[in-house]
């Protein structure tokens, strides 16, 4: 705000997510929020952490696209469809930043592990991990410990760091594009920290590219958590009238994408 040079009495609305998270972060920021909100006398609203990355990503100019989501505790492939976004497909175990970084933490490369594994990743050898896809669905944890397997083995922490890339992106693809010929949908959009690296990056475009398709990737500052997509959520959901009561404007960390009613589109 001191950089902004907006005062208490410039804000109209203050937004804070609700979930899906940790309870502790989430409890932080909602507290914080609801202090400021409350002791300004501000209108509060909750919004959904998921449907704010897909809102945000849909700013690179998207109208109605598939969202690969990739982030430390969701992997979700999601779009719109009947008055909410709704789940095509999603991890059966973990997310993929979670295994990403549980590998690098036992492989000794410390947190965050996502962007360490990408600095090593190069290869040469694609080593053989398992490839779990059921319909539009994933799972990483088979995947992080055949790799761990890999590593113990004798393999280089550069094959390893590869292979994992290589197949869990290409798993996170699969996926996506089986999402875009269900719905019809011409559009992608990558949201998430995971989004932020550049092979991903790559192997969406090229999807993208043979499908005919748009593909759409925020800054990564845009991409990893931030409080813009929080904001311009909050932003959308109050100038469609949307209203929670006061009830029900608490954390939920369980508070899935395909639970919001849409409004505002």
């Amino acid at each position: 705000m001191k950089e902004a040079k907006l005062e208490p009495n410039d804000i109209s609305l203050v937004s804070y997510a609700r979930g899906p998270g940790l309870g502790p972060c989430l409890r932080t920021g909602a507290t914080a929020a609801r202090a400021f909100a409350y002791s300004h006398d501000i209108p509060l609203l909750g919004v959904n952490h998921c449907v704010a990355h897909l809102e945000i990503g849909i700013l690179e100019g998207a109208t109605d696209p598939v969202l690969l989501y990739l982030s430390g505790g969701n992997t979700q492939v999601i779009a719109y469809a009947a008055g909410r976004f709704r789940v095509f497909g999603e991890t059966l175990d973990i997310g993929i930043g979670n295994g990403l970084d549980k590998f690098a933490r036992e492989a000794g490369m410390g947190f965050p592990g996502g962007p360490k594994l990408e600095k090593v990743a190069k290869g040469p050898e694609l080593l053989d991990l398992p490839y779990s896809v059921k319909g539009m669905d994933m799972a990483f944890s088979g995947l992080m410990t055949a790799a761990k397997s890999k590593l113990d083995a004798g393999h280089s922490l550069e094959s390893v760091a590869y292979s994992i890339q290589e197949t869990a992106f290409a798993m996170s693809c699969e996926v996506s594009e089986r999402a875009l010929a269900h719905t019809g949908k011409k559009e992608l959009v990558l949201g998430g920290g995971v989004a932020c690296n550049s092979r991903l990056r790559e192997m969406a475009m090229t999807m993208a590219e043979e499908r005919g398709i748009k593909c759409f990737v925020p800054e990564r500052a845009l991409c990893v958590d931030n409080g813009v997509m929080i904001a311009w959520l909050g932003h959308q959901m109050r100038s469609a009238d949307y209203s929670i009561s006061e009830e029900d404007n608490v954390v939920d960390q369980k508070y899935r994408t395909d639970m919001v009613e849409v409004t505002w589109r």
